[in-house]
C-alpha cells in the first residue's frame, strides 16, 4: 500500500502534468537548477509535514473552520522553511523572492489535504504528502536541467558546456537565450507531459 502511494504521484498520478497543480510556480522557479532543487525540497517538506499534521487533528476541527486551520498550519510551516533558507541560504532565497511565501496558496498542498489527509490516518498522510511534493519537485528538476543547460550551459552554476565549444571562442555552440524566457518553461512542460502519455496510455483513457 505505501509503495503505490508514495510511487503514484510521482508518473501516473503526477501533480503538475496529470492533475495539473502547481502550474504557474513550475514555470516561475525553474531558469535555474540551484533555485528549483530548493523549492522542490521546500514543497516537499511543507507538504508532507502539513498533511501530517493535519491529518493528526483532523477529528478536532470543526468543518466550518477547516480552511482556516489548514492555511494556519501551511503558513506556519512555510515561514519556518522561509526563515532557514534567509539563514543559510540567503542567495537562493533572494532568486526565489516570493516564490517561498507563495507555498501557502500552493494548490497541490490544499488539493492533498482536502483529498488525503483529512479522511486518513498521519502516517499514510505523510506519504502521500512527501510523495506528491516529490512528483512537483521532480517536473521541477527536470525543466530546469533542460532550461539552465541549454540556456546557459551549465548546472548548479558549475560550466557544463566547455568554453572551446562557444562561437566566440572558434567553436560551434552558442547558448540559446529562448530556453530561459517564460514561453519555453510551457513549451518544455507540454513535450513532458507528451512523453508521458506516450509512454502511460492508460492517461489519455481517463481523459
Amino acid at each position: 500500500m505505501f509503495k503505490k502511494l508514495f510511487l503514484e504521484p510521482l508518473f501516473k498520478g503526477n501533480p503538475i502534468t496529470v492533475l495539473v497543480l502547481g502550474i504557474c510556480s513550475a514555470l516561475a522557479v525553474t531558469v535555474k537548477l540551484g533555485p528549483a532543487l530548493v523549492m522542490a525540497i521546500s514543497v516537499i517538506i511543507v507538504t508532507g509535514f502539513a498533511s501530517f499534521i493535519l491529518s493528526l487533528l483532523r477529528n478536532t476541527i470543526p468543518n466550518r473552520i477547516r480552511i482556516i486551520v489548514q492555511l494556519v498550519v501551511v503558513a506556519a510551516l512555510v515561514i519556518v522553511v522561509d526563515q532557514i533558507l534567509r539563514a543559510y541560504a540567503f542567495d537562493v532565497s533572494k532568486q526565489l523572492s516570493v516564490f517561498i511565501g507563495l507555498i501557502i496558496t500552493n494548490c497541490i498542498i490544499m488539493g492533498r489535504i482536502e483529498a488525503f489527509a483529512l479522511g486518513n490516518k498521519p502516517w499514510p498522510s505523510l506519504i502521500d504528502g512527501l510523495a506528491n511534493g516529490a512528483g512537483y519537485g521532480l517536473i521541477l528538476v527536470m525543466v530546469a536541467f533542460i532550461r539552465e543547460l541549454f540556456g546557459s550551459g551549465s548546472l548548479l552554476g558549475v560550466r557544463i558546456i566547455p568554453e572551446s565549444w562557444y562561437i566566440a571562442n572558434g567553436g560551434f555552440y552558442e547558448n540559446n537565450g529562448f530556453v530561459i524566457l517564460p514561453p519555453m518553461a510551457l513549451i518544455i512542460l507540454g513535450v513532458i507531459i507528451w512523453i508521458q502519455r506516450g509512454l502511460c496510455k492508460e492517461l489519455i483513457e481517463k481523459e
